[in-house]
């Protein structure tokens, strides 16, 4: 049931053309046009792809960049793309930033949370992690970093030796198919809320409390995760539950100049009520404290002389 990765290269040779970061960069100035800045941003309906939107429509009305958002399955797939420089710009998951080889992340902010969620139908016995033990699930798309997520939150739920669940890795959207055809018990993902692929699902869904799982995940893997709040009737009629917080961090290739960088950080500073998602119930970042809050991963310099410009 697993759906085959396509490579991140066909996929953005198909979306964005041939052009590359150094192409860009040569001879520019403030009297250029805006330089444009692929950015590899996930899932299409996905919250990581609803904020590339709002930010790429920001960017042009402000000349701060033409950003021009990629399709990808998720954070893994990002970073990948950003290292091999087939984009200027990455939406990723902190944990997944943090668990990434590469030594050249450079971030222009904590822009958001995102909610790590495990679905089940509104009708199933299923009521707890435990009780996924036999059952299939869906953990995730190859390439997001929800599959990294899922393994770690299954190990801490203690339903992660061989043959415990059996995992298939779907996409969102055909997750949400899967789980209202009983194809899968289970669907684990990161994203906003409500996520659109899983709002009105004829069946209906229901969220399964993660609260037991949080400490253990912070203590093994820090402050990557934390514990939030899932309100009541955000999908359908279901109580309150406690889920895993992952803040999402906007990065930029080392080489996008300072300047662009800058403008990036004024975008997000001085036009935040126009960069939130449909999908945004709950913790917002998008000020100034928060977005430098990118735990190890370094300020790119041109984000650190923009925030230090504007707040000291």
């Amino acid at each position: 049931m697993a759906e085959p990765a396509a490579s991140f290269s066909r996929r953005t040779a198909l979306r964005a053309g041939l052009f590359g970061l150094s192409a860009a960069v040569v001879g520019a100035c403030a009297s250029d046009p805006p330089m444009q800045l692929r950015l590899a941003a996930g899932e299409v309906g996905g919250f990581f792809w609803e904020f590339a939107g709002l930010l790429a429509d920001a960017a042009a009305e402000t000349d701060a960049a033409e950003i021009v958002p990629l399709s990808t399955a998720g954070s893994v797939d990002n970073l990948e793309a950003l290292g091999s420089r087939e984009a200027e710009l990455a939406l990723t998951l902190m944990d997944a930033a943090y668990s990434h080889p590469s030594r050249e992340l450079a971030a222009v902010g904590c822009v958001y949370e995102n909610y790590y969620q495990v679905a089940v139908r509104a009708d199933s016995v299923i009521e707890s992690m435990e009780d996924l033990r036999g059952r299939n699930v869906s953990i995730g798309a190859p390439g997001s970093g929800a599959t990294e997520v899922s393994q770690r939150v299954l190990r801490a739920a203690g339903v992660a030796e061989a043959g415990a669940v059996e995992q298939v890795q779907l996409s969102m959207s055909s997750a949400a198919d899967a789980l209202t055809t009983n194809e899968v018990d289970a669907v684990m993902w990161a994203g906003g809320l409500p996520t659109p692929a899983f709002a009105e699902p004829p069946t209906g869904i229901r969220l399964l409390d993660l609260g037991t799982v949080v400490d253990d995940l912070r203590r093994e893997f820090g402050t990557a995760y934390e514990a939030v709040r899932v309100p009541a009737n955000v999908y359908g009629e279901h109580p309150e539950v406690t889920t895993v917080g992952i803040p999402n961090i906007l990065l930029a290739h080392p080489q996008v100049p300072d300047r662009v960088v800058a403008a990036l950080v004024s975008v997000l500073l001085d036009r935040s009520s126009g960069l939130v998602p449909g999908q945004a119930i709950g913790s917002q970042f998008l000020d100034a404290r928060s977005l430098v809050m990118t735990g190890s991963i370094p300020l790119h310099p041109g984000a650190e002389q923009e925030y230090r410009k504007r707040h000291g």
